[in-house]
């Protein structure tokens, strides 16, 4: 039996495993998601802990065997042809459809695994020992992962910390109670533009989580008004894509830079953040948790990785390559006008998914 979900992104996760187990070589990507045929790290060992005391290691040895070992016991022993042909089956299995696998499923509880994917508290998704074929290093890396087979993941979920709070200044209760009554296919749109056709306006106040905010703070301490003005533009203006809005930002200057680039090169850097280590509930240290770097599978099932030592080529295809998205409106607690304390708020929430 399978503990834990059985999404598309759990089981693209236990793809990924058994692709990298089948070519034995983890590829790099350019800032397209291009592979790099040249730059790649061949793997040594992969390394599964599904539960507690119960360490699973698949290592690759040098005549295409895997030998898997719990603990220090080797259990069984195959090919990396055998992997890459259950890496296949599973592929198309993703595309068609996720759920229940159950060849796969058997084949996952064969291997002594219980779990397709970390759990969700973990960053770290894939733990790898790798080859360094410039330094002749061996090195345990951990990686974080996502999968693009079956639809574009999200970089960012949203959620009740990634609100936003604003404070809704000069409209009358009966004003926002009509706004709040809109509900049109467009009706978060549509209540940000009724708030300034009615002559409101609204001021940036806070993040509603401050965890988050603290987070924001220890990559830039401009960073929570960068994305709250981000934020006001795409809901304002109806535009999603984060590089459109930050090349908007690079011209209307709203935080009065001295210089061009600020504002995309700070973004990049929450990106990057985002990416390898940073939670909005979670108190960040400001550490890279992924110190490998980012896994990403492909929709054609290639499996490509931004390594560390590709970190401009990483931040450049997550700013190329990721868009705002709305979430759930009652879910996470946003676009409707609330009074506290006799002034009236808005909040507006965060959410990032790759294009």
């Amino acid at each position: 039996m399978i503990e834990g979900s059985k999404n598309k992104g759990d089981w693209s996760e236990f793809y990924v495993m058994l692709y990298l187990l089948g070519t034995r070589n983890l590829y790099t990507a350019d800032e397209s998601l291009q592979r790099l045929e040249n730059i790649y790290f061949p793997i040594k060992r992969i390394l599964r802990e599904d539960e507690p005391g119960e360490n699973i290691d698949f290592v690759l040895n040098d005549v295409d065997r895997v030998e898997i070992y719990l603990n220090t016991t080797l259990m069984r022993t195959m090919t990396s042809a055998e992997f890459m042909e259950e890496a296949e089956l599973l592929y198309r299995d993703i595309v068609a459809g996720a759920g229940d696998i159950p060849r796969s499923e058997a084949f996952l509880n064969s291997l002594g695994l219980h779990r397709l994917a970390a759990p969700p508290t973990d960053i770290t998704d894939v733990k790898l020992e790798l080859h360094d074929t410039y330094t002749g290093i061996d090195q345990v890396m951990g990686f974080s992962a996502k999968s693009y087979i079956g639809g574009a993941p999200t970089l960012l979920n949203a959620s009740g910390a990634t609100n936003f709070v604003y404070e809704v200044i000069g409209l009358t209760g009966e004003q926002a109670t009509a706004i709040n009554n809109i509900n049109s296919r467009t009706k978060i749109l549509d209540r940000i533009r009724k708030i300034y056709e009615l002559g409101g306006t609204l001021n940036y106040i806070k993040t509603q989580n401050s965890t988050f905010a603290g987070n924001l703070m220890m990559i830039d301490s401009n960073m929570e008004a960068i994305i709250a003005e981000m934020l006001l533009y795409s809901y304002t203006q109806g535009v999603m894509d984060c590089k459109t809005i930050i090349e908007t930002m690079e011209t209307s200057n709203p935080l009065n830079y001295p210089r061009t680039g600020a504002y995309i090169y700070k973004f990049k850097q929450f990106l990057c953040a985002k990416a390898l280590g940073l939670e909005p509930s979670v108190q960040w240290s400001g550490e890279d948790d992924a110190n490998g770097g980012f896994i990403v599978a492909k929709s054609n099932g290639d499996v490509l990785a931004y390594h560390l030592y590709n970190r401009d080529k990483f931040k450049k295809y997550l700013y190329e390559n990721t868009k705002f998205e709305r979430g759930s409106t009652s879910r996470h607690g946003y676009a409707s006008i609330y009074t506290v304390d006799g002034k009236m708020y808005i909040n507006l929430n965060l959410q990032i998914r790759f294009k």
